[in-house]
């Protein structure tokens, strides 16, 4: 087991679940002409602490797994990149969760989920490790958490926690619909906990659904500004991102407030899956350690650029985890551009 080491500074804890996506051998088809499919470890809370850790950060991931062989690898995959998953517990009742994706020819992803239920979904607020998520600087989650009990309440449990302790709380949806008893409820659940957050990440299809439009303009990302808000950030893809801040300097009797975008760079796609995460990743893992960004737009438009190299390079292989960038090629694709 890899456990923290020292103090709390630098921790990023990300909770939530951890499965395994299975992705066609080939690109460009739909689940159903799949000739055959890859298996990767995934899970958007977990594909972001490996993406902190890969990038030399230090994350611990907390979650729920099946007592099964895929459970096991899955925890043994956290170690094997340097992520803490003393906050990993374990359910011999429920198997670790499934999910098929592709990305189709019409650049439209493709999800089929195996729950019924699976371990993440049966996480209790007993099994928290309260502990991990005290020494977290930055607490991250998603909204797959949301959907049924008793994993909600933990998750509720686990955000006030962090709070109390100080943590920066950082929320991406990862809108997942099929897992939605209805579009209407999925709405109302990923708000519901929106007026906690620091930073949130949407996708240009999540702002898209949650306001009811299909624009991504300033304006309409604006409808999801809160005055608890340090940072909005919008990805678009390959067109790269939109960033919103709004910030008091109480000390200085300051009002920082900025916004713009920051392009992305041109790579061959093969998987978009764990793009967004990789860019979280890249973006918690600069934050943790020096928040000054959000004062410095010069310093943000820096970060969000490596953030975007890192989510460009997910795209170019098969799979969330396996793709995930180092620092070096990172820097290498911000050199060539």
């Amino acid at each position: 087991m890899v456990t923290v080491n020292g103090d709390a500074a630098g921790l990023v804890v990300s909770f939530g679940e951890m499965l395994i996506d299975f992705v066609p051998t080939v690109s460009g088809v739909s689940l159903a002409e799949a000739p055959g499919f890859l298996k990767a470890p995934g899970g958007a809370p977990a594909n972001v602490a490996i993406a902190v850790a890969r990038l030399g950060g230090r994350c611990a991931f907390l979650g729920k797994l099946g007592d099964d062989e895929f459970g096991r690898m899955l925890a043994a995959i956290l170690r094997d990149n340097g992520v803490d998953d003393s906050g990993v517990t374990f359910d011999a009742g429920a198997r670790t969760a499934l999910a098929f994706v592709t990305l189709r020819a019409d650049g439209e992803r493709e999800f089929m989920f195996y729950r019924n239920p699976s371990a993440d979904m049966l996480l209790t607020e007993a099994e928290l490790n309260l502990d991990l998520i005290r020494k977290a600087k930055v607490f991250h989650y998603g909204s797959i958490s949301l959907i049924t009990e008793p994993c909600r309440s933990a998750h509720l449990k686990a955000m006030e926690v962090a709070k109390e302790a100080g943590a920066l709380l950082s929320y991406d949806p990862n809108l997942r619909l099929p897992l939605w008893p209805s579009a209407a409820e999925a709405r109302e659940q990923i708000l519901s906990i929106w007026d906690a957050a620091d930073i949130i990440k949407v996708s240009d299809v999540e702002l898209e659904f949650l306001t009811g439009t299909d624009s991504v303009e300033d304006e309409v990302a604006m409808r999801l500004w809160r005055p608890s808000l340090k940072l909005l950030l919008v990805t678009l893809g390959e067109k790269g991102c939109k960033y919103y801040t709004k910030l008091i300097l109480r000390s200085r009797f300051e009002l920082i407030d900025f916004h713009g975008s920051v392009e992305s760079f041109a790579v061959k796609q093969v998987d978009t899956t764990g793009a967004g995460d990789a860019f979280v990743g890249a973006l918690l893992g600069k934050f943790v350690e020096d928040q000054s960004a959000l004062q410095d737009e010069k310093k943000l438009r820096e970060l969000l650029r490596f953030s975007n190299a890192c989510g460009a390079i997910t795209t170019t292989k098969k799979g969330a985890i396996p793709s995930l960038p180092n620092v070096s090629e990172a820097m290498q694709l911000m050199e060539r551009a």
